[in-house]
C-alpha cells in the first residue's frame, strides 16, 4: 500500500502527528487508494513558513518566466491526462468520461494563466498635471492558502493556485481529504514544470486540524474556499477578525426552466446532465425544474423513463452513465432529503431507495408536486436527487428560480428570444444558460454567484486575478517641480 507524504519546502516528508488516513473507492469500499498524511497545526506551519520564505523569489521571477512554467504544466497536464482521470474515477467515482472532463479543465486553465503571464493588465491614464504618468499595476498578496473540494479535484485547484501562481503568491494548498491522491499528482506535476521549491507546498488532513491551522495563522494573507455555506461563513468571521483577504465559493440550489416553447427533447437531455452529472454532486448542479404546465406531462414522463435507464455502477468501466456518491455519510444525507420530500408531500416519481452493491450508489431521484417552499426545493441536498415544480408563466417560473438563499446558476430553454434576454436581466445569478443545462463552465469566463453562494469574488477568468493580486496606482511626476494635485497655486 502506498503512503503518501506532504510537499513542504520541495520536499516529500511525513507529517509531524505521525498519523495517516486511507483513499477509499466509493464504488468498490474494500479498495485503498493510498494512505494519507494526517497533518497537524505544526505542519501547517512549516508549509507556511516555506511559503513564506520562498515569496520574495518568486514575486521577483518575471511574470512571462513564470508563465512559461505554468505553460509546462499544461503540457504535462496533457501527457498524464487518462492517468490523472483514472485515478480520480478511483477516489471520488465520478465516470471516466466526466474526470477526463476535469482535468481538460485544469489544462485549459494552465494555458489560460500562462498567457497572462505576459498581459496582467493595468490600466494607464492621463494625468490631470503637466509632466506627470499615472498608471496602475497588480501586486501578488503574499501567501496564499488555498482550501479545495473533493468534486472536480483537478479543475478547482487550477482555477485557484494557478491564477495565484501567475501573480506572483506562493502557496499551501489543503485538499479534500476525500481526494487527496489527485492533489498529490497535481503537486508532482507542479514541481516537475519547474515551480521552484518551496514555492508550492502540500498538506494532507482534515479541516478541523489542517485546515483550521491554515485558516487561523497569522503568516497566511489569504484564504480561498470552495465548498459548504457552513464552513464559508467560518472562514469569513475568522479572516473579518483578522483582516484577512478571502474568497469564497458555496452552494447553489440552480435551476432549469423549461418554457412552452421550449425544443422539449433538448430539455430534457438538459436536465438529465445536470442533474445527475457527477452524481449530482456539483455546485452547479440541476436540482430544481421549473416546467410550464403545457409541457409538464410530457417532460416528466421523458425525464423519468431517461433516468430510470441510466446504468449506474463503477466509473471505470465504459458503460457506466453515472458513478457513486463520495460517501456513506453524504448518501445518508441524501437519504433522509428524500424521506423529508415524502414528508412535505411532494411524489416520488422514480429512484430514492438504498441499496447495497458494495459502494456508496444512490439511484437518480425525482420528484413532482413539489412547492417551492419545501425543503428540497430551497436546501442543496448534493445528490441525484431534483423537483419538478410547475409553472403558469414566464413571471412565475422566474419568481420561483430567483426565490431561494442561492444565486449560482440558472438555466432556460425557449425559442423566444425576446424571453431569453429577459430571463438573461431577471434571474439572480452569477451564470445564466441559455438552451443549455446549468453545468458546464469555461474559464475564460467569471465563475461564482450571488447571495449565500459567495462573497462577490469570480474565479476563473481575468477575475480571477482580482483575487489574488493587490492594486498599486502608480504616479510619476518629471516635471522638476513640486506639483500639488486638486489645488491651485
Amino acid at each position: 500500500m502506498k503512503i503518501y507524504k506532504n510537499f513542504i519546502a520541495g520536499q516529500w516528508v511525513p507529517s509531524k502527528s505521525g498519523e495517516i488516513f486511507d483513499d477509499i473507492n466509493p464504488a468498490n469500499t474494500k479498495e485503498i487508494i493510498g494512505r494519507f498524511q494526517k497533518s497537524n497545526a505544526a505542519d501547517v506551519d512549516m508549509a507556511i513558513r516555506s511559503a513564506r520564505n520562498h515569496f520574495d523569489e518568486w514575486r521577483h521571477t518575471p511574470a512571462p518566466k513564470r508563465g512559461e512554467i505554468l505553460y509546462r504544466f499544461g503540457q504535462l497536464l496533457t501527457q498524464h491526462k487518462e492517468e490523472i482521470a483514472q485515478l480520480m474515477t478511483c477516489e471520488m467515482g465520478k465516470v471516466l468520461k466526466e474526470t477526463r472532463g476535469d482535468v481538460q479543465e485544469a489544462i485549459d486553465m494552465a494555458f489560460y494563466a500562462a498567457g497572462e503571464g505576459r498581459r496582467l493588465f493595468g490600466q494607464t491614464t492621463p494625468s490631470e498635471l503637466r509632466n506627470k504618468a499615472a498608471f496602475s499595476v497588480r501586486m501578488p498578496v503574499g501567501v496564499c492558502g488555498i482550501i479545495t473540494p473533493w468534486n472536480f479535484p483537478a479543475a478547482i485547484p487550477a482555477w485557484k493556485i494557478l491564477p495565484a501562481l501567475i501573480c506572483g503568491n506562493t502557496i499551501v494548498f489543503k485538499p479534500a481529504s476525500w481526494t487527496p491522491a489527485t492533489a498529490s499528482r497535481f503537486v508532482e506535476l507542479l514541481d516537475q514544470s519547474g515551480v521552484p521549491k518551496g514555492v508550492v507546498n502540500l498538506v494532507h488532513g482534515t479541516g478541523d486540524q489542517a485546515g483550521e491551522a491554515l485558516l487561523r495563522h497569522p503568516d497566511v494573507n489569504l484564504i480561498s474556499f470552495t465548498g459548504s455555506c457552513e464552513t464559508g461563513r467560518k472562514i469569513a468571521e475568522v479572516c473579518a477578525k483578522n483582516l484577512k483577504r478571502y474568497s469564497l465559493e458555496m452552494g447553489g440550489k440552480n435551476v432549469q426552466i423549461v418554457m412552452e416553447d421550449a425544443n422539449l427533447e433538448l430539455a430534457v437531455e438538459g436536465a438529465l446532465w445536470g442533474a445527475f452529472g457527477t452524481t449530482g454532486q456539483r455546485c452547479t448542479a440541476t436540482s430544481r425544474l421549473v416546467v410550464h404546465k403545457k409541457n409538464l406531462n410530457r417532460f416528466t414522463r421523458e425525464l423519468v423513463r431517461r433516468a430510470k435507464n441510466l446504468k449506474i455502477g463503477n466509473g471505470l468501466h465504459p458503460k457506466t452513465e453515472m458513478g457513486p456518491l463520495i460517501s456513506e455519510s453524504q448518501r445518508k444525507r441524501v437519504h433522509e432529503y428524500v424521506q423529508i420530500g415524502i414528508k412535505e408531500g411532494a411524489t416520488l416519481l422514480t429512484g430514492g431507495n438504498l441499496y447495497s452493491t458494495g459502494g456508496f450508489f444512490y439511484p437518480p431521484t425525482i420528484f413532482s408536486d413539489v412547492h417551492p417552499q419545501m425543503r428540497i426545493a430551497q436546501e442543496e441536498i448534493f445528490g441525484p436527487v431534483t423537483a419538478i415544480i410547475p409553472c403558469k408563466d414566464f413571471e412565475e417560473a422566474v419568481a420561483i428560480a430567483n426565490g431561494t438563499q442561492y444565486g449560482l446558476s440558472t438555466s432556460i430553454y425557449t425559442q423566444n428570444i425576446n424571453s431569453a434576454f429577459k430571463a438573461i436581466e431577471e434571474l439572480q445569478s452569477g451564470i445564466t444558460y441559455v438552451n443549455a443545462p446549468t453545468i458546464g463552465a469555461e474559464v475564460h469566463l467569471p465563475f461564482g454567484g450571488i447571495k449565500n453562494t459567495g462573497n462577490g469574488h469570480r474565479e476563473a477568468g481575468t477575475t480571477a486575478l482580482d483575487i489574488f493580486s493587490e492594486w498599486k496606482a502608480v504616479y510619476v511626476d518629471y516635471s522638476g517641480r513640486l506639483q500639488k494635485a486638486q489645488i491651485k497655486d
